[in-house]
């Protein structure tokens, strides 16, 4: 079997994905973090892979002289992610990391031709039409790993795009469902990181609970299936069973469902087109599934998903600034320096500030992501908009 380079394998994905990879027996090339330098190493020391990267330099130090008694290389920075990413020895890339870091990674290994694995959702939503282009260009090719995408192209799989109405792209509706915008005035960290359903890195998770997250999906199923916004509805469904599903234009609609374990899609990546018994996920019960239910989203209420859209239809950067100020505003709110509804205010002050700018190179879209980011983390945010 081909083997995976899995990268971010410390975080939740990541984690998963080694979980998956030794029910499959799927040798692991390279691994990568950022920081993590014990689980890394007990990684390492448990799989054998050839190259380890750690992207910070102070990490990268310590890993080296933790793995000294080994033949692993180990790789820092950047640089080292790329390497990994377009070695062909390092076989197929699963792209786990969280931020634009992993862009151009993505782009690295699409250049090499290879097929990647994706569940980094900011390399679509930043640069989509770069990354598109540059698969086309040689060869390349992405596999959904996002249970929501993932799902969509199980609905799609086999079937005429042309026969395709519309996807229909489910959300849970996070910790805050419900709750109104005054509620919302005094939400806390803690509630934010309470996810009903899943169990995500803490990032996603605030995300889910401002529903950027499903806006940020909804960018890169445009991309993933090449469709316009309009054409993708969104959904929320609280038991988190439904994972998505396609309607199409003679009314019948497919959906795909299972537990809400994302070992599946991350299995289904890294064996597609066949799909393997591992006994990793437990089956759905239908039996036992209780009621399904589907509700529209509330857009005034989690003002983010709106912003979302709005960056969707505006096109060129509008995505990128979105999601790079989305990224800073909620550092901020981790580090409990903002309040839960000021990341929804900060990334709409990048937006206006900065438009929907053209693009055609990586650079350009780096720059304007920093720009993005410096101008949401600006203590003239709120003088500005108060």
């Amino acid at each position: 079997m081909e083997p995976v380079s899995i990268l971010g394998s410390t975080g939740s994905i990541g984690t998963q994905a080694l979980r998956v990879c030794r029910a499959l027996g799927r040798p692991v090339a390279a691994l990568s973090a950022d920081s993590s330098t014990g689980l890394l190493e007990e990684q390492a020391r448990a799989f054998h892979p050839q190259k380890v990267c750690m992207t910070d330099e102070a990490a990268c130090r310590d890993l080296r002289v933790r793995l000294r008694d080994t033949d692993i290389q180990v790789l820092g920075g950047m640089e080292g992610l790329c390497e990994i990413a377009a070695d062909p020895a390092c076989g197929m890339p699963l792209n786990a990391l969280v931020g634009m870091v992993g862009l151009r990674p993505t782009l690295r290994a699409l250049e090499a031709g290879k097929t990647v694995a994706l569940a980094n959702k900011e390399t679509l939503v930043a640069a989509g039409e770069l990354v598109q282009n540059t698969a086309k260009a040689h060869g390349g090719r992405l596999l959904p790993v996002d249970s929501e995408h993932s799902a969509i192209f199980q609905c799609l799989w086999g079937n005429d795009k042309k026969a395709v109405r519309r996807i229909l792209l489910t959300a849970s509706g996070g910790p805050f469902y419900g709750k109104t915008r005054e509620e919302l005035q005094t939400a806390t960290l803690a509630g934010a990181l309470c996810h009903p359903n899943w169990s995500m890195g803490r990032k996603i998770t605030v995300d889910s609970a401002t529903l950027m997250n499903k806006g940020l999906e909804l960018i890169e199923a445009m991309w993933l299936f090449d469709v316009p916004p309009e054409q993708i509805t969104i959904l929320v469904h609280r038991q988190s069973l439904v994972h998505s599903a396609v309607e199409y234009r003679d009314g019948s609609i497919l959906a795909q469902l299972s537990q809400p374990d994302m070992a599946l899609p991350i299995q289904l990546a890294l064996t597609y087109p066949e799909r393997a018994e591992t006994g990793v996920v437990e089956p759905l019960d239908l039996l036992r599934a209780g009621t399904l239910t589907f509700a529209a989203p509330d857009e005034e209420t989690f003002g983010c998903l709106r912003l979302a859209k709005a960056a969707a239809k505006a096109g060129g950067l509008a995505p990128c600034i979105l999601n790079a100020a989305n990224e800073a505003a909620v550092a901020l709110f981790l580090e409990e320096r903002i309040p839960f509804l000021e990341i929804e205010e900060r990334v709409g002050y990048a937006l206006s500030r900065l438009g929907a700018p053209a693009y055609r190179t990586l650079e350009e879209v780096l720059a304007v992501a920093a720009e993005a980011k410096a101008l949401a983390q600006s203590g003239a945010v709120l003088h500005e908009l108060r």
